[in-house]
């Protein structure tokens, strides 16, 4: 049956309004760093800069510091660009390889308690940070942690590796278990399957736990904010310090806004297909 003309309408709608609500941010963010900074007080709003400018890049990307006149700032945004990525891929790392052996524990091995221990750790994720941050702040002090990569991917790792363990232990449940008795008969040990056989075949399910947890990372604030203040400190938590007791520079904050989208963006953009096949992987059996 054809869609109504005014079916077709509501949908083009929604898309619209969806197109908008998702894309209308990141636009503005984007104008908002090629307009100078005096026609940033002009009225009415141009939702188009009249004037385009990469003078906040060039203060950023420490390009022409001196004929700008600006803060000179691209070191502390170097470095909080670095700390990101290190942190975020780390944590990427340590979760999934955690989350996969944990996942093939639960699947495929059996042992007293292994179903209690499961719902466990997932109920984890109904617990909300506030509620851990003073005890969790306590041992890192303890154990010297604060303001470390370590200490961060660790506190990363512990928030996004219950999500990662459920998920695949799903895309796990969902594979053949006749390959790995085949492979058993053949005399192929637990982790020789593991390895060889069973991720090789999750491929898609552990790019999906990798782009949620990177994704998951990289947007952080509040941990790296309270755990990471100086050595270790990310953009997201060196774009709010661009706003000063006197002056808010816009211009900085929307142009490292920009950069920080672009990773996560190609991210999304390249591994898109993965990350759908890998959250839709344990759905059929």
């Amino acid at each position: 049956m054809k869609p109504s003309l005014s079916h077709r309408l509501l949908i083009s709608a929604g898309v619209v309004l969806l197109l908008l609500w998702s894309l209308g941010p990141i636009y503005w963010t984007v104008a908002s760093s090629l307009t100078p900074t005096e026609d940033f007080s002009v009225r009415p709003i141009n939702f188009f800069p009249h004037h385009i400018t990469f003078d906040h890049y060039s203060r950023l990307l420490g390009i022409n510091v001196d004929r700008i006149g600006g803060v000179e700032v691209w070191r502390q945004f170097r470095a909080a660009l670095v700390n990101s990525i290190i942190t975020s891929v780390a944590a990427t790392i340590l979760c999934v390889a955690i989350s996969a052996l944990g996942a093939y524990a639960f699947t495929r091995m059996q042992f007293a308690g292994r179903q209690t221990l499961f719902a466990a750790v997932v109920a984890t994720l109904a617990i909300p940070a506030y509620a851990v941050l003073i005890p969790l702040y306590q041992i890192m002090i303890k154990m010297h942690l604060i303001d470390t990569y370590v200490g961060v991917a660790l506190i990363y790792v512990s928030a996004y590796l219950p999500l990662s363990l459920w998920l695949l232990r799903s895309v796990f449940e969902a594979l053949p278990i006749a390959l790995e008795e085949a492979a058993q008969l053949d005399g192929a040990g637990r982790l020789f399957i593991l390895f060889h056989i069973v991720l090789p075949l999750a491929g898609p399910g552990l790019t999906a736990a990798a782009i949620l947890t990177f994704l998951g990372a990289w947007g952080q604030y509040l941990v790296p904010l309270i755990f990471s203040p100086q050595a270790t400190k990310p953009l997201t938590v060196l774009i709010p310090e661009f706003v000063t007791k006197n002056f808010i520079d816009y211009g900085l904050i929307t142009a490292s806004g920009s950069i920080a989208i672009v990773i996560p963006a190609l991210v999304v953009i390249f591994l898109n297909r993965y990350l759908v096949s890998g959250l839709l992987a344990g759905s059929v059996k």
